[in-house]
């Protein structure tokens, strides 16, 4: 059985919700990333790298980042959430994805911020916003719809749902976003999506905080 470590609201909920659509069997284990500890003990232990997702694929064998724990669920169920490898759209969910994780994911994690990964200070969340503000443009201006690719759920929508979810936590203005907003929206109303976000319950704390 699968079992993925998370910390609630942080981009660990993508495979998480992809898990949960997919029925797939599967845990969940919960990760204090202040103290870097679960359950039974050290985080470090599972994932030096400190951070979430992890996926535990057998005894001994970890996955880390989201975007390859994405593809792998997706390898598990036959390739539903992707493309077959000679399509056009093979080469593209790839580009998104990688736009995702680069662009997007790396772009929101800010260096100077205290105690969380997402910025909670007025300075971080301002140098965040120069940041991702062009980069989601580029997003909504290449959106096909009702999905990122068009009329197929893929890896790439749990994980773009991420950020849309990100931006709502950081009360960044959405407005121009059009159709990310009704994007964030039809996700919400996935059961898969309620369900996980029922499950993580409240994300980390955005307050500043006077420890690193």
């Amino acid at each position: 059985m699968l079992n993925l470590f998370y910390a609630s609201g942080t981009s660990a909920m993508a495979p998480h919700i992809l898990l949960e659509d997919s029925g797939l069997d599967f845990s969940v284990e919960k990760v204090n990333l202040d103290k870097k500890t679960w359950q039974q003990g050290d985080y470090n232990q599972i994932n030096e790298k400190s951070y979430v997702p992890t996926l535990q694929t057998h005894t001994s064998t970890y996955l880390t980042e989201c975007a390859v724990i994405l593809e792998y669920i997706d390898h598990q169920v036959d390739h539903h959430y992707s493309f077959t490898q000679d399509s056009s759209n093979y080469w593209q969910l790839r580009i998104w994805m990688n736009y995702i994780a680069t662009e997007l994911h790396k772009n929101f994690i800010s260096p100077f911020r205290k105690g969380n990964w997402l910025p909670n200070t007025a300075d971080s969340k301002q140098l965040i916003w120069q940041r991702i503000a062009p980069r989601l443009q580029f997003v909504e201006n290449h959106f096909a719809g009702p999905w990122l690719m068009g009329n197929k759920f893929t890896i790439a929508d749990p994980y773009l749902f991420v950020m849309t979810n990100w931006m709502q936590q950081l009360d960044y203005p959405l407005e121009k976003f059009h159709n990310l907003i009704h994007f964030d929206t039809r996700m919400r109303q996935i059961p898969s999506v309620k369900a996980v976000l029922q499950i993580e319950g409240a994300p980390h704390s955005l307050t500043e905080k006077s420890n690193y």
